[in-house]
């Protein structure tokens, strides 16, 4: 009988205030359903990319990949296929092409050798089939597309096409289309892309398949010990993990941030089951007068709260599927992340991952549950029965040291390494710190308050002040919500203004030249001496500062760094690099190069030491001179000097070019005379930009990595306000008695508003204050260790001043209109009726 009367006041109560169960729901469903998109959309654009990867490797059980696109010598193809347990090899040619601006995978098979070892690959070419016109297949021209290549160049099987790569350009013509792949791709004889191209002798990747009775890990070790400094084994494990790699930080970071705001529909549970124990403490008193036991009590307050996560995460899921839908056709595949540019691949739904997401909201909502349900067991039945609102003694002052303590832990977790490449300790920091921050409250409020209370003031603020000061549990109540979605807002807008404005100087320091010149798919070789001296003669040029940029693979399980090779001055090198500290001189009679940030977090190279590049068929070692600030390569990037490139490697073609202009020179001729002085090849792949253009398009980019970041700012601030309006709604409804002895009293129901509206005022302005402090700090962990562990950039803070300002005034005018508007309902009642009521 008793556990039926318990359970009809729950009902009872979700009947009444049915607005704060639905604020409380909602902002578990907003957290699940954020969580489950992110990870659908990233599920699902991982698959996408492998599959996409797999089309082009095919499915051998080993390969050996060249560590740059200028490939290794074709002499190790014969050596790897007469190893003891290699039952067959197939050499590759693959290289970076392009057809009228756009961008392609040419790959050179030796057809009998592949059907042998990537037969997926051969047969979706649909090698032997002949084409309109009786073409053979197997011409030193004929080239096969995929469906996605041969729509970007607008022609149909039969028809001729011009394709671009390592700076020549040479005509095939269309023999068939690749069955169902989605990337762009050309399939086309190895030995007429070798002879057409310029790569006799070269090699981008040999494909194996082993024998059946072979030992995997004996031939890859066989392997491994013959190859050169150019050639590495890749298995079909480093090359997952290698695609893996590429957006892992930025998934789990924004899957991060879906949980914060996951936790901060914990604290709105929190906040609406605290208010609805301080609304029913003498229904519950009387439950306990009753022969309710403690224990019960407490069980049916969390299960209270675990109903509130079931509705919420069920609702979650539904709105997880429809967001993911969403972001994939606005955002794409990558979340604006540019890991997986232009990929819009199918949903995939995991229903493991459902049901741990849902989870996390329903255990969230009864985590949030849990400190009202041990407030009302431990409550006193005699006292609880005439008692409403804050029970705690007026004169007790509340303790700082828990808040403080968890603060304490939050600050030891941000010193911690990360863990598996990820900033596990810098997420477990911010959320201590959050939880820290929530549980001073109590004491912030009455010690921010303390000082006001000798201050004279008419009777709304005065009793407004007394009111707040001596129920610091109940403002706290009110604060949780505004707090947890302020601070995360505040530390999410000082990071994304650090970054951005950190991005915008570093594009400035990057960009000193009048005009840029970039070939695309000239990784392999791009503009030779000749065509360079061509540009640099042209009129209206003042100099020129020719560049080569080429993707070299220092590991085979992570993304290929960046090697760039550009005139640099070793005793001044900073005149071109935005150097983080001075750069040291090399020793005598070795090369100094310049890692970028990337390249200490995640090789730890570091100024002074010496490593080694695998440049042609030998390790060459090389001084680090110096560590560099790049933004636009997360996965590490080296610089060197041009004649030491060229006296390495033998290759004096480069792929970009920096450009000074006389003055008075209009950059539009400038622009068409150079590109008339290109081959038409290289023309169409060739891109011109000035700085002004490239900031603008870096900064767009930048903004449209963020979006999703903005989106969940939006997000947090917005359930922090729905949360202090039902937390008012509920507080002014439980305090109708107090209203009643005001009114008896003397005082007018304009001055209760008053003193409403200068609470909510308070109450903002505090929880502004404090969000904002614990915010500010929060983002340092942000900038100086969520950052450089996930993305491997350090950044200078920037303080949004402005921002700040609108958010407290924001927050203090919101408040304020909100405690009155949840006032007038109480208001509206009886005086007489309210003060005689019983309970």
């Amino acid at each position: 009988m008793i556990d039926t009367a318990a359970r009809w006041m729950m009902l009872g109560e979700w009947r009444a205030h049915p607005a704060r169960v639905a604020v409380a729901a909602l902002a578990i469903a907003i957290g699940v359903a954020l969580g489950l998109a992110v990870h659908i959309v990233n599920q699902s654009a991982l698959g996408s990319f492998a599959k996409a990867l797999a089309s082009v490797n095919g499915a051998a059980d080993l390969q050996v990949h060249s560590t740059s696109p200028t490939g290794f010598d074709e002499a190790l193809y014969p050596r790897l296929a007469r190893l003891p347990g290699v039952a067959a090899a197939s050499p590759v040619v693959e290289l970076v092409a392009g057809n009228n601006g756009t961008k392609l995978t040419l790959i050179g098979l030796d057809i009998l050798r592949a059907v042998k070892v990537t037969p997926a690959l051969v047969a979706s070419a649909g090698i032997g089939s002949p084409i309109a016109g009786g073409q053979n297949p197997f011409a030193t021209d004929a080239l096969a597309l995929s469906p996605a290549a041969l729509a970007d160049s607008g022609r149909k099987v039969g028809d001729h096409i011009t394709v671009t790569a390592v700076g020549r350009s040479v005509d095939f013509t269309i023999a068939s289309v690749l069955a169902g792949d989605n990337e762009a791709i050309a399939v086309a004889d190895i030995a007429a892309v070798q002879w057409r191209l310029g790569q006799i002798g070269r090699l981008q990747r040999v494909d194996l398949k082993l024998a059946e009775d072979a030992d995997a890990a004996a031939v890859g070790g066989a392997i491994t010990a013959m190859l050169p400094a150019d050639a590495q084994l890749v298995t079909p494990r480093s090359e997952a993990n290698r695609t893996e790699s590429l957006s892992r930080a930025y998934r789990v970071n924004l899957e991060m941030l879906a949980m914060m705001a996951l936790l901060t529909g914990g604290f709105l549970v929190y906040s609406a089951q605290s208010l609805s124990v301080a609304r029913r403490r003498p229904q519950f008193a009387l439950l306990r007068v009753l022969g309710l036991k403690r224990g019960r009590l407490l069980r049916q307050m969390v299960l209270e709260g675990g109903i509130v996560g079931i509705i919420g995460a069920v609702m979650g899921l539904a709105m997880g599927i429809g967001l993911a839908s969403l972001a994939v056709d606005r955002l794409g595949g990558d979340l604006g992340g540019g890991y997986f540019r232009g990929s819009h691949p199918e949903l995939m739904l995991s229903p493991g991952a459902a049901l741990v997401f849902m989870g996390l909201g329903i255990a969230v909502a009864m985590g949030g549950s849990l400190m009202p349900a041990l407030e009302a067991a431990r409550a006193q039945p005699a006292v609880a029965l005439k008692t409403m609102g804050d029970s705690s003694d007026p004169t007790h002052h509340p303790l700082a040291w828990p808040g403080l303590a968890l603060l304490g832990l939050g600050a030891i977790a941000a010193l911690a390494p990360p863990v598996l490449e990820l900033p596990l300790f810098g997420y477990a920091a911010m959320a201590l710190m959050l939880a820290g921050g929530v549980l001073a409250m109590p004491w912030l409020a009455r010690t921010l308050l303390a000082p006001l209370q000798s201050v004279a003031a008419g009777p709304a603020l005065g009793l407004a002040l007394k009111r707040l000061w001596g129920a610091p549990g109940q403002a706290a109540v009110a604060l949780c919500g505004i707090v947890a979605s302020t601070s995360l807002m505040v530390a999410m807008a000082v990071m994304v203004t650090s970054f951005r404005g950190s991005v915008d100087d570093w594009l400035v320091q990057i960009l000193p030249s009048d005009l840029y010149l970039h070939i695309e798919g000239a990784e392999a070789g791009g503009l030779d001496t000749n065509m360079q001296a061509r540009l640099a003669a042209t009129p209206g040029v003042s100099s020129i500062r020719f560049v080569r940029s080429l993707p070299l693979r220092l590991s085979p399980e992570r993304p290929p760094i960046a090697l760039t090779a550009q005139p640099l001055d070793r005793r001044n090198p900073d005149s071109h690099l935005p150097l983080l500290r001075p750069s040291l001189a090399a020793p005598p009679g070795e090369i100094p190069v310049w890692v970028s940030e990337p390249m200490v977090w995640l090789y730890g190279k570091h100024a002074g030491e010496r490593m080694t590049l695998p440049l042609g068929d030998r390790a060459r070692p090389v001084f680090i001179a110096g560590v560099w600030r790049d933004y636009a390569r997360q996965f590490g990037a080296i610089t060197m000097a041009s004649a030491d490139f060229t006296a390495l490697t033998g290759d004096a073609t480069r792929s970009e070019a920096a450009i000074d202009v006389v003055p008075g020179t209009p950059l539009p001729a400038l622009t068409s005379a150079l590109r008339q002085r290109l081959p038409a090849g290289i023309a169409r792949q060739a891109q011109f930009a000035e700085p002004r253009q490239m900031r603008v398009m870096a900064l767009a980019l930048f903004d449209r990595s963020f979006a999703v970041t903005y989106a969940l700012e939006a997000i947090a601030i917005g359930i922090g306000l729905a949360g202090v309006a039902a937390t008012f709604s509920a507080q002014t409804l439980a305090r109708r008695r107090e209203f009643g002895m005001l009114r008896h009293i003397g005082v007018s129901r304009r001055q209760v508003t008053a003193m409403l509206a200068a609470e909510g005022a308070l109450l903002g302005a505090i929880g502004g204050i404090a969000g904002i402090a614990l915010g500010v700090v929060m983002s340092q962990v942000l900038i100086h260790v969520v950052n450089p562990q996930s993305f491997h950039w350090t950044m200078d803070t920037r303080l949004p001043w402005a921002l700040f300002a609108a958010l407290l005034a924001a927050l203090v005018v919101a408040a304020a209109g909100t405690a009155v508007l949840a006032g007038r309902r109480a208001l509206s009642a009886d005086a007489v009726r309210a003060v005689r009521e019983d309970w």
